[in-house]
């Protein structure tokens, strides 16, 4: 981001440089605007999932699949929020946003895990997850083409299987993807 100007993010709109300089006054409110509508966005999906499921390991996989939408799940998406997060250590208000999606996200997943694992695991599966969850978007934004919403789901039922073997996992990753393949 330390090489974006408002000039080029309104060339790259196809919107006059005035325009976009009548809603952001700086680049850092782009930004910030940036963050928050992605995080909305994730956030409609994920709830929208999470509204469809009737048990804990149905609310856990609507977060997980919600994550990997491969409306969100896209080399430029991951880009653009890698981009982002490298500005959080300079930015207070990026901080804050990302503090409040991660306590998000930390909430319904101690939710749903609160009747899956065994009360002193969840703390421990959760910071799996999230961290598999960063890590698939980090590769995916690095090495755009090696990765795609299906690979990736696969590496989380991977990691569900090892550390909650007692659901199969690999039905909600079929149900995931048959629901996928009907939306083409």
């Amino acid at each position: 981001m330390g090489g974006a100007t408002i000039e080029k993010v309104a060339q790259k709109a196809g919107a006059s440089k005035g325009i976009v300089h009548h809603y952001f006054k700086t680049k850092q409110e782009l930004f910030e605007h940036a963050m928050r509508h992605s995080n909305a966005l994730l956030r409609d999906e994920v709830v929208r999932l999470m509204r469809l499921a009737r048990t804990p390991d149905q609310r856990l996989w609507a977060i997980i699949e919600g994550n990997f939408s491969t409306a969100f799940f896209t080399p430029g998406i991951c880009r653009a929020w890698l981009a982002l997060c490298a500005e959080i250590p300079r930015e207070p208000q990026l901080a804050r946003i990302q503090r409040v999606v991660h306590a998000r996200m930390h909430s319904n997943l101690m939710t749903a895990l609160s009747a899956l694992v065994p009360a002193d695991e969840g703390e421990t599966v959760a910071l799996g997850i999230t961290t598999l969850i960063d890590g698939l978007w980090l590769r995916l934004g690095l090495h755009p083409g090696q990765l795609t919403a299906p690979e990736a789901l696969m590496q989380m039922v991977d990691y569900l299987d090892h550390r909650i073997p007692h659901i199969k996992w690999n039905e909600h990753l079929s149900r995931a993807h048959a629901a996928s393949q009907q939306l083409r």
